[in-house]
């Protein structure tokens, strides 16, 4: 049945939503004052006058709709919890099926299907109107409609696999239950990053490898001096979704793969590729990826811990407006996940700032193995040419959301060092 008003830890939640809606709001705010700074010296000649103001609107475009869509589903999750619509939904699925795992996959699919229903406006719009606007999107509403299906198919398969173990072993193991997750989730995280590029991506994108020749032979050259095991070298077809660039490399132990994006190679020189991909090298040589999965890994072992603590207290299902001595899993896990997002926002910001710290440390390995910076220098200016960058973001903003440093600092780091 409905609990009766609204509890204390109902208005702790919300207020938690309330608080993280303000802080955002001020940052975004801050953020888009930025763009009346002058563009420092170290940067001129990234944008003429009449870019700059493209980049501009661009931005001012994006903060809108974000800003619409941050509203609407502010608005509507608090809505749903001062009227117990968590509730009236579990008490409904509770009807279909006496399953506690059952519960929990039609509970969470009925309201990923909500939710993307919520944001597939804002979503479209984005996309074709804003991103079309600007010359970014190059995606098709077949390929838009395919990635949906796609996405829909995998994310049912694999969602549903990982929350009936879950909850499976929540049902089986008691306090342990927290134990069982934390080896399911490290083992899932683990085979992702290994398979990612050989499973996943062939699914969405072509991949191909690297035509031989003058690329290729200076990449394998550079792999095989800082002694980097370069298996394959890829190249995806990004051009079919955005103009914009990327690069990555995947795999776990002594097999690399190296993905270079089409619009990458299309826009860059040879050196600037190089040094692009000697970057992420870095990250390999200096550790930074197994340091971040390790605290990625502990992180969520803390976080299950903790949830293991509280999610048998029916104070939380009570929250969301269901009355009952006993907890209801996927209740407890909504309810504890709002509770947490306030420390999830503080871990955050110290993994935005150990990511930050990387990047540096990369881009400085790239230039002691290249031999110079500019190369990295001069992608960076046209990586954040081409995809309309802010070239003077808040410092605030920086400290909350970014994971790479904003490009003056990169640069100023590059330069600098001797």
């Amino acid at each position: 049945m409905l609990t009766q008003g609204i509890s204390i830890l109902t208005i702790v939640i919300i207020a938690f939503i309330l608080f993280d809606f303000i802080l955002e709001y001020i940052l975004d705010t801050w953020n888009a004052k930025s763009w009346d700074l002058p563009i420092p010296l170290e940067l001129s000649g990234i944008y003429d006058e009449e870019k700059y103001e493209k980049a501009r609107k661009y931005h001012q475009a994006k903060e809108r709709l974000s800003n619409i869509a941050t509203i609407f589903s502010t608005l509507l999750t608090i809505v749903f919890l001062w009227f117990k619509g968590f509730a009236l939904v579990h008490l409904y699925v509770s009807t279909l099926t006496d399953s506690v795992i059952l519960q929990a996959l039609i509970f969470f699919a009925a309201f990923a299907v909500l939710s993307d229903i919520i944001g597939l406006p804002f979503e479209i719009y984005g996309i074709f109107k804003i991103e079309e606007q600007f010359g970014f999107n190059k995606m098709t509403w077949k390929t838009y409609l395919s990635d949906k299906i796609k996405g829909y198919i995998l994310g049912a398969i694999i969602g549903g696999i990982l929350l009936s173990l879950f909850v499976w072993f929540y049902t089986i193991a008691g306090k342990l239950f927290w134990l069982y997750a934390w080896i399911l989730f490290t083992a899932f995280t683990l085979f992702f990053t290994m398979f990612y590029t050989t499973l996943i991506v062939p699914i969405f994108n072509k991949l191909e490898p690297l035509e031989a020749g003058s690329l290729r032979d200076k990449i394998e050259a550079f792999a095989k001096n800082v002694n980097f095991p370069l298996t394959n070298i890829f190249v995806i077809d990004g051009s079919k979704r955005s103009s914009k660039a990327n690069a990555y490399f995947s795999g776990i132990g002594s097999k690399k793969t190296i993905v270079l994006f089409d619009t990458l190679i299309k826009d860059h020189t040879e050196e600037e590729l190089v040094s692009v991909l000697a970057h992420e090298v870095g990250h390999y040589k200096l550790k930074h990826i197994q340091k971040g999965m390790i605290i990625g890994i502990l992180q969520m072992g803390i976080l299950l811990y903790i949830l293991q603590i509280f999610i048998n207290k029916p104070e939380l299902s009570q929250a969301l407006g269901f009355q009952s001595d006993v907890p209801v899993f996927h209740l407890g896990l909504i309810a504890f996940s709002l509770l947490y997002s306030p420390i999830s926002t503080i871990t955050g910001i110290f993994m935005n700032m150990f990511s930050r710290k990387n990047e540096f440390e990369a881009d400085s390995y790239a230039k002691e193995n290249v031999g110079t910076g500019t190369y990295l220098i001069s992608a960076l200016k046209k990586l954040s040419s081409s995809s309309l960058s802010n070239l003077n973001p808040n410092k605030w903003y920086v400290f909350f959301h970014y994971s790479h440093p904003p490009l003056l600092e990169r640069i100023q780091n590059l330069m600098n060092q001797k």
